[in-house]
């Protein structure tokens, strides 16, 4: 295991290149490294070398060494509950909503350039952050917002997973039986894993490949039209469009953004060296790993868009006997699936692809069988490695990864089997909804955070946000946060059963929610600089953390801090701090 960071002044001696020197520099020092005996995830000898090249310019050998983290991230945008809100927009709205689907990824991108500059500048990721940033109790609170996102997270590839062996198996394999057996994937990840970051880098660059080939010829067999695909990207608008359309769109940006992929992609980037003395060097991982992002979400992306495309090709507009007697005629296995009558297919996973087999021929449904496996199979090191980033960050603790898969997984299990085992598969598949609405609702516990910390100078240096991106960035969080509790009031509290107790317990959920945003904001704001409202003895004394200064920085050297927030422009947000 990678043993814990001495403190700077200590590592000017053994020449280590992954701490900073303790002399002025223009980029944050870490000596906020964990506390002496703790551990960290990543094993010493697998940092991965960056190679020294002989030109200033840009490097594709470079990019190659820097690539993987932000294809790792990509993953959270291609699980099930992201297929299957794809397929849910296609079929209620056509392509009137990918302008929404390509907004969102590209939201997605901001928040997560955010996530790597922390944890390229600092060498600590978010969770590690939020330790020595926030005080105990909303810190236990924090940790327990997010660890709810990781095993929602990790029940969607537990969905994904067993409903794509029950199509694979033409039903011998029961739903409940497909979810028991994605205990045995948590094996593979572990003898995966134990071969280095790098296999298994590729390992789920291989995955993210089988869905690209699988959705991809859906969508070659599909031939939706071009250009109202073209159309519904680029024109953001959604005509005659009805209440359930919109709340689809408000699903689409709830199940694209999720909360924990924040703290996971912060850590990713830590498995690169990176000589943190050298202002130039973090300029470049930072700039690097931009590159590399964007091109993991383009193709995250385009995934995305097949799906959209196939179903708003095939299911927009059509009814359940429309769909039956097309399944009745090539003699499908799975008719019954669609109820006889004139109501509009309400699609999930596993209606997805028994439509496929229907109207493209069997291969078809096993194609689409193999992807959605991909996309469960996927999620398992999303929840896996989000969950001990999160465990070591905010609880300075870490347990072996067989016994972190393990708590996650069972938990995420045992309610999942019950409804799999009592229930039909429309129960299953509707847990995807519910997932994704729990899951946005902790996207303020990562959104905030980053942004505070990004834009505090103490732990930023020059390397902090400017004006511009602070501006942006609190104004898109804001407004993709009202959204999602949006979202989560049409699709949850709707369907409540109406009982004095459950709105007790909301009434307490929504109490300590609201509690602790607002504890979160006013912490971000003095982060930011907002120094009058630091001088509150109440801010002090309760919200901002007393070690919070203990960082150790020296003298830094924030002239370009200082330009951000006397002139700043689009050009400074798009290119600032790379």
């Amino acid at each position: 295991m990678l043993e814990p960071t001495t403190d700077s002044s200590n590592d000017k001696s053994n020449g280590s290149s992954q701490n900073f020197d303790s002399t002025p520099s223009s980029v944050a020092n870490e000596n906020t490294t964990l506390a002496p005996g703790a551990k960290q995830t990543y094993f010493k000898d697998n940092i991965i070398h960056i190679p020294e090249t002989q030109t200033s310019g840009f490097s594709f050998r470079v990019l190659w060494a820097f690539t993987g983290p932000g294809f790792l991230m990509s993953i959270a945008y291609l699980d099930p509950g992201n297929i299957e809100s794809d397929l849910q927009s296609g079929t209620v709205a056509q392509y009137k909503l990918l302008w929404v689907l390509l907004s969102a990824t590209i939201l997605g991108l901001v928040m997560q350039r955010l996530s790597v500059r922390l944890g390229v500048v600092t060498g600590l990721h978010l969770a590690e952050m939020c330790y020595r940033q926030y005080r105990k109790v909303p810190r236990i609170l924090l940790w327990l917002m997010v660890e709810v996102a990781i095993i929602g997270s990790d029940m969607q590839e537990v969905i994904g997973t067993a409903i794509a062996i029950s199509l694979l198996s033409n039903n011998a394999v029961p739903l409940w039986a497909g979810v028991l057996i994605t205990v045995v994937d948590t094996f593979t990840f572990l003898f995966i894993d134990k071969y280095g970051l790098r296999k298994l880098e590729f390992f789920f660059g291989f995955l993210i490949s089988i869905m690209a080939i699988t959705f991809g010829y859906e969508y070659g067999v599909a031939s939706p039209d071009q250009g109202q695909v073209m159309k519904g990207m680029f024109f953001p608008w959604c005509e005659n469009c009805d209440s359930t359309a919109l709340l689809q769109a408000v699903g689409i940006i709830g199940a694209v953004i999720m909360p924990h992929n924040l703290y996971l992609h912060s850590a990713l980037v830590k498995s690169r060296e990176v000589d943190r003395r050298k202002q130039e060097k973090v300029s470049e991982a930072n700039f690097y790993f931009f590159i590399e992002s964007c091109i993991a979400l383009f193709c995250s992306f385009i995934i995305n868009v097949f799906v959209v495309a196939v179903f708003a090709h095939g299911l927009f507009q059509k009814t359940n006997k429309e769909v039956r007697d097309m399944c009745i005629l090539n003699n499908s296995t799975h008719t019954d699936i669609f109820p006889d009558d004139n109501e509009l297919v309400d699609a999930d996973i596993y209606k997805g692809g028994v439509f496929l087999g229907c109207a493209f021929g069997v291969a078809a449904m096993y194609i689409w069988g193999v992807g959605i496996l991909a996309a469960g199979q996927s999620s398992t090191m999303t929840g896996t490695y989000a969950g001990q980033f999160a465990m070591e960050g905010f609880l300075n603790l870490q347990w072996p990864r067989w016994k972190r898969i393990l708590f996650t997984r069972v938990i995420a299990i045992l309610p999942t089997f019950f409804v799999a085992f009592y229930s039909k598969i429309d129960n299953l598949t509707g847990m995807n909804d519910m997932l994704n609405a729990v899951m946005s609702l902790q996207l303020p516990f990562a959104t905030i955070p980053t942004i505070a910390f990004t834009s505090n100078p103490q732990i930023m240096g020059d390397f902090v946000n400017g004006v511009a991106t602070k501006i942006v960035t609190i104004i898109l969080s804001t407004i993709v946060i009202a959204i999602n509790i949006y979202f989560v009031i049409h699709s949850v509290l709707y369907e409540i059963i109406s009982h004095w107790a459950i709105y007790m317990g909301l009434g307490i959920y929504s109490v300590i929610y609201i509690l602790m945003c607002i504890y979160f904001v006013i912490h971000m704001f003095v982060s930011m600089g907002n120094s009058r409202l630091g001088e509150y003895a109440f801010v002090s004394k309760y919200i901002m953390n007393p070690d919070t200064n203990e960082f150790g920085l020296g003298n830094q050297n924030f002239t370009r801090y200082k330009e951000y927030n006397n002139n700043f422009n689009i050009i400074d947000f798009l290119m600032d701090d790379m």
